[in-house]
Order: structure tokens, then C-alpha cells, then sequence
């Protein structure tokens, strides 16, 4: 099955390359200010975001390169799977952050922080974070545990 996805804005950060980029977007301090910046046509679909705090993004990583299925992380010394990993070259490289939302600059020009994508990245969705549901205190981080980033709000 083949279908099309199609961007409703682009994202704008500070970094011009996959390598400066964050690992997670919680490790760049102070978090810089980055933006959102949706077609016009999709601005209506922004009607009641500005009560959120946290918003879902969910990118295209159009620079990730070329699919790995299997690799060593560099902060580890086996080979994991793609999917146990937050790594960018995805055979879907489809990227997902929480971000915080700090208001609109513009109409259609979202504020936000704790990205970890290179500037231009096409945006492919928004979705309100909801902690009553998107969060699971409880969860369990498998290998990547002894590796966690420490929360830096």
C-alpha cells in the first residue's frame, strides 16, 4: 500500500545539520525558542490550541539518511533494532516531540521549545499533549534506562 503525506508547515530551529541537532530535544540548554510556521491553509485547524501547554508535534526528519535496522548507539556497545531506538534513520523517518508551547508570534507562527530536528523540517501534524493520557509515569525505558537524559525543565 503506498499513500501520500502532504506538510502543513515547516519547523524552524537553530540547527542547519542532523549532527548539531539535540539528541532530545531536553538536552539543549537553556532550550532555544523555535518555530512553527503553518500553511495557510491549515489555520483554522489552530482554533482552541492556545489553552494547551504541551503540544505533539510529528515531523518529517527529510535529512535523517539512508534506513538502518540494526546499530550500535553511540552511547551503548550493542546492537539494538531501530525500533527499540529513538534513532532518526527510520524506514518511515517520521520524528515525534513533546514540546512546550509558549503562544503565537503571528497568526499560523506557533512559539515552542524541545525540539530536536534541523531547521526547514516539514511539519506533518499537531496534537495536544494530554497528561491524563500521554503520560505513563510507570513506564518502563527497556535498555535505554541506565541512559535516560535527566529532566532539566
Amino acid at each position: 500500500m503506498a499513500f501520500t503525506l502532504s506538510p502543513i508547515g515547516r519547523i524552524e530551529t537553530p540547527w542547519a545539520t542532523p549532527a548539531e541537532c539535540p539528541r532530545n530535544g531536553r538536552q539543549a540548554q537553556p532550550a532555544p525558542l523555535c518555530r512553527v510556521v503553518m500553511e495557510a491553509e491549515y489555520l483554522p485547524g489552530l482554533e482552541g490550541v492556545e489553552g494547551f501547554s504541551h503540544l505533539l508535534l510529528l515531523y518529517w526528519m527529510h535529512r535523517a539518511g539512508v534506513a538502518r535496522l540494526n546499530f550500535t548507539p553511540p552511547f551503548d556497545t550493542r546492537r539494538r533494532g531501530v525500533f527499540a531506538t529513538r534513532a532518526p534513520f527510520r524506514p518511515n523517518p517520521i520524528g515525534l516531540s513533546v514540546v512546550a508551547f509558549e503562544g503565537f508570534e503571528a497568526p499560523g507562527v506557533l512559539r515552542v521549545r524541545y525540539l530536536d530536528c534541523v531547521d526547514g523540517t516539514p511539519l506533518l501534524d499537531i496534537k495536544p499533549y494530554l497528561p491524563s493520557t500521554d503520560a505513563e509515569p510507570g513506564a518502563s525505558m527497556g535498555w535505554l534506562a541506565p541512559h535516560a537524559t535527566p529532566r532539566q525543565d
